[in-house]
């Protein structure tokens, strides 16, 4: 089995961004991760790139993050340069537009991802479910204030407390994405998308994004600075402990709240 990657190709002024894992559902890799910032600084430096895209090969999005990878004991080192572009927007995020395309499972960060980002097309057939509770810990990439900011309260709470899968028209209805299209469509949707955003003014088009995110600048600082007291919170944890391990099992969790 190939490692998985992320790939890049440039279209005009569009810059696509391909996760390139579908053997393991397009799970990420802390490389993949490093990867995917490259990708994304890359199209926040580069004047020639003025809307990017992000897509994935094979059926899934993304089934998150590959656990014992990152938890297990025989997790990799993480690296992350100084001055990239955070892959989720936390500490640096992308100047340009991004359109994100989805389909399949689309659980955990593949969410988070997609709401780092600005507009989103699913594919009829996408799965979406915030699970991080149910593996003993938390959402720590963003959801949970950019699932509230994008669906309000009452729906950002309903998904992130029960943890339950969902389905792309309820996440159009609730306004997690823009635009639902058959499944097979929606990177050809995302890029044409990309194409109509390209023709207009490029500075123009980034100052929108750069003056609509101070407008909520300051409400999302204090949720990033709360992150730290999530992972004290969790990571830790009994719980987050028998969560890996349920998952390496495949079995149903037992948790104690410890």
């Amino acid at each position: 089995m190939t490692e998985g990657k992320i790939r890049t190709e440039i279209y005009d002024h569009v810059f696509k961004i391909i996760i390139d894992n579908p053997a393991k559902k397009n799970a990420f890799s802390p490389a993949m991760m490093e990867q995917l910032s490259d990708a994304l600084t890359e199209l926040h430096n580069n004047d020639s790139h003025w809307v990017g895209v992000i897509c994935a090969e094979g059926k899934d999005f993304t089934a998150g993050l590959d656990m014992p990878k990152f938890f297990g004991p025989t997790a990799e080192k993480r690296n992350f340069k100084e001055g990239n572009v955070d892959a989720f927007g936390l500490q640096k995020r992308c100047k340009k537009p991004i359109v994100t395309a989805v389909q399949g499972i689309v659980f955990t960060i593949g969410i988070e991802l997609m709401l780092a980002g600005d507009i989103v097309v699913a594919a009829d057939d996408s799965r979406f479910c915030q699970m991080e509770a149910k593996r003993g810990i938390a959402p720590l990439g963003g959801a949970h204030f950019r699932f509230l900011s994008r669906t309000g309260w009452g729906n950002a709470m309903y998904h992130l407390l029960l943890c339950d899968e969902f389905t792309a028209a309820r996440a159009r209805e609730i306004g997690l994405v823009q635009e639902v299209v058959p499944a097979g469509q929606q990177v050809e949707r995302a890029m044409a998308l990309a194409a109509i955003i390209a023709r207009n003014a490029p500075l123009g088009i980034q100052v929108t994004k750069e003056s609509a995110a101070a407008y909520i600048e300051h409400g999302e600082a204090a949720a990033i600075a709360y992150i730290p007291k999530v992972r004290d919170r969790v990571l830790g944890s009994a719980d987050a402990r028998e969560g890996i391990q349920s998952f390496i099992e495949r079995r149903a969790a037992v948790f104690q709240g410890r």
